[in-house]
């Protein structure tokens, strides 16, 4: 992996020219954190993330041919089909490109010629920073621009998104793909997951930095554990509808209604859905606290999150847990929280600039102590969505 990003561009040119004597289109789609609202966004609720410093960079260029060239510079390993046969490639990295590929075609797109495509990343794998959804969005936009296909920037998110749950078979929500692309420097994005209305919330602290612990684990739970989650978020959509059948999903529904129809019903799923409709609740106060500048009391909103997700939807896992309670009572650290689908991956801190490197030290020997294992870690700036070079 290159250490640095600026690189990737040059890269990218160089090894178009010997492989194909071409210059490329250059595109950077970043990775994303999310500040606050988790697994709220299945549930047509609301989530608040951010485009980072951390990117995809994508080398694309036609060809006289039909046939589709992918060259993974991280992975040194290339990848040949050709327009007329859009199949899985039984490897995954090429599927994220090729399910975008399809949707262009299903979407009535015409492609004139194959093309070349050369790419390569600093956003680190399994950390849950949304690499897969960076690459569907740099491809998708590298594509729409190269043959004019005129789509709009939502066009080219749905298109991402269905690349990853049709043809990948991820079944992931909108939010990854739509924060890659509609990123803005120094704003988080307030997204509607239920009507995909948006709205850009200020993030333009000079004296708090985003500190990301990977935990470098990634249980096997993970999958599983999410499909269960959302069918109990559906039980306990049911269950209310029983009184209130206009609720369509936990996005409508009240404290009083789950205390009322799930609870007596079925206490797990009663635990899963109050995490859920409080969550909403703490996201939607969290961009009334940014308003203000208001970073205590959004710290102190994250926090719960954890919590919640620790207790309530239980999805955390023993090293996220570890990583939390090293920060928890550094005054220094204003909040901290597991973040993406859990049992593994990252946990995301607001930190006070002047600690950051005696947090790191401190982090990181703990967290070898207790669980024999290194952390990484990242520090997030907040940057603009997917454009050309």
């Amino acid at each position: 992996m290159m250490s640095q990003q600026s690189n990737y561009p040059d890269t990218i040119k160089k090894q178009f020219k010997e492989l194909f004597n071409q210059q490329p289109l250059l595109v950077r789609s970043p990775g994303r954190v999310n500040l606050i609202g988790e697994h709220t966004d299945y549930n047509m609720g609301f989530v608040l993330p951010a485009a980072i410093n951390k990117a995809i960079y994508l080398g694309i260029h036609k060809r006289e041919d039909e046939t589709i060239c992918l060259v993974s510079l991280d992975l040194d390993d290339t990848y040949r089909t050709d327009l007329q046969n859009i199949t899985s490639s039984g490897k995954l990295w090429p599927d994220y490109i090729l399910g975008v590929i399809q949707q262009f075609q299903m979407a009535g797109a015409k492609f004139d010629s194959g093309f070349n495509v050369i790419f390569g990343g600093d956003i680190p794998t399994g950390a849950g920073l949304s690499s897969s959804a960076a690459l569907e969005c740099s491809a998708g936009f590298a594509i729409n621009e190269l043959y004019g296909f005129g789509f709009e920037k939502l066009d080219l998110v749905k298109m991402g998104q269905a690349a990853e749950n049709q043809f990948v078979g991820v079944n992931c929500g909108i939010m990854d793909q739509f924060a890659s692309v509609f990123g803005r420097e120094k704003h988080l994005i307030r997204l509607d997951c239920r009507s995909l209305d948006y709205t850009y919330i200020p993030f333009n602290t000079e004296e708090i930095e985003i500190v990301l612990f990977d935990s470098k684990v990634k249980h096997s739970l993970a999958s599983s554990a999410y499909n269960d989650r959302r069918a109990q978020c559906e039980k306990g959509v049911k269950l209310i509808q029983a009184g209130f059948p206009e609720v369509k999903s936990l996005r409508d529904a009240t404290e009083e209604m789950l205390l009322n129809f799930v609870k007596p019903a079925d206490e797990e799923t009663y635990k899963r859905c109050h995490f859920i409709v409080s969550e909403i609740d703490r996201l939607l106060a969290g961009c009334e606290d940014l308003k203000k500048d208001d970073f205590v009391s959004f710290g102190k909103r994250m926090f719960e999150t954890h919590a919640g997700l620790s207790d309530l939807y239980e999805v955390s896992c023993l090293e996220l847990d570890h990583l939390v309670n090293l920060v928890k009572d550094n005054p220094d650290v204003l909040g901290s929280r597991m973040m993406g689908g859990g049992f593994g991956g990252c946990t995301i801190n607001l930190v006070k600039k002047h600690a950051v490197t005696d947090l790191i030290k401190h982090v990181s020997e703990n967290y070898k102590k207790l669980t024999g294992k290194d952390t990484e870690v990242i520090i997030a700036q907040i940057k603009a969505g997917t454009s050309l070079i």
